[in-house]
């Protein structure tokens, strides 16, 4: 018969690995499709859920930074241009680094306050209060 020790042993050898990171809050990436010279981007609204933001604030960084002009058309947002889903996705992961991640504390429980001309993210969770380096 065998010991305590060693069951509990062979117990936890067939557990499945430990996952460390558990992030809540999930980098969202594009869904759409190119349509003559245009592109497409179908969840645009859900991006801008899961960013909790303003769709017209994403949607001037987006035509500032992908050089394009740019609308909305319900749920979803319509660029000017063929552009590939890589280069979009690293431009909005950008944008959540600017104006909706904490400096601090890293969480998205962000808002963007503007205060004289300035516009400062402060974080609800650990209450840093930054300014945004980036304008639009």
């Amino acid at each position: 018969m065998q010991s305590y020790e060693e069951l509990l042993k062979k117990a936890r050898e067939k557990l499945p690995e430990k996952q460390e990171s558990i992030e809540r809050f999930e980098m969202p990436k594009v869904k759409g499709h190119i349509q003559g010279n245009k592109t497409i981007i179908s969840n645009f609204s859900q991006i801008v859920t899961i960013l909790r933001r303003e769709q017209e604030h994403l949607l001037k960084y987006l035509q500032r930074e992908l050089a394009t002009p740019a609308n909305i058309d319900g749920p979803r947002l319509i660029l000017g241009r063929k552009l590939p889903a890589s280069l979009i996705n690293s431009k909005i992961e950008q944008y959540a680094i600017d104006f909706v991640l904490c400096r601090a504390c890293k969480k998205p429980d962000t808002i963007l306050l503007k205060e004289n001309d300035m516009l400062f993210i402060k974080c609800q969770a650990c209450g840093a209060k930054n300014p945004v380096r980036t304008r639009i």
